[in-house]
């Protein structure tokens, strides 16, 4: 089954519940991955990669608003928490540190090499987009060139 149609049949059963806070959560990511679609100009088929693009990106967008919102609206952060954790639910697999260090080390032993970080990086992250957290990347990174 195709993402949007998997966020889409998620949606349903959400208003079918009548779960109002997970149906807006779901529907923001449904907007935002036909978004996307529309701006490539494939509107009919939606490719998972494309919809798990659209659909981190919302997820990192929720995340800065728990990181800046102020302490003493803890009503609003347990929202946002809340809602965190729904379009978490969608959103594909992140690799661990471990995962990502094992898979560098694999892959880009002769590029790890040179020592050259901007050049590690460059490869690495064309190759790892959506996979990995670029933070987790760039740490695991500066530990190999050591």
């Amino acid at each position: 089954m195709s993402k949007i149609k998997e966020l889409q049949d998620a949606m349903i059963a959400a208003m079918k519940a009548k779960d109002k806070f997970r149906k807006d959560a779901i529907s923001v990511l449904v907007s935002a991955v036909k978004k996307s679609g529309i701006d490539a100009g494939c509107r009919e088929e939606i490719p998972d990669d494309m919809a798990n693009a659209a659909i981190l990106k919302e997820l990192k967008s929720c995340k800065e608003q728990i990181d800046t919102c102020p302490a003493e609206r803890s009503e609003l952060l347990e929202e946002y928490k809340k809602r965190y954790e729904i379009m978490s639910e969608f959103a594909p697999k992140q690799m661990d540190a471990a995962e990502v260090k094992a898979y560098l080390q694999e892959k880009f032993a002769d590029v790890i090499a040179t020592g050259n970080k901007g050049q590690i990086m460059k490869a690495v992250m064309a190759d790892m987009k959506g996979k990995a957290d670029g933070k987790v990347i760039n740490s695991v990174v500066a530990e190999l060139m050591q």
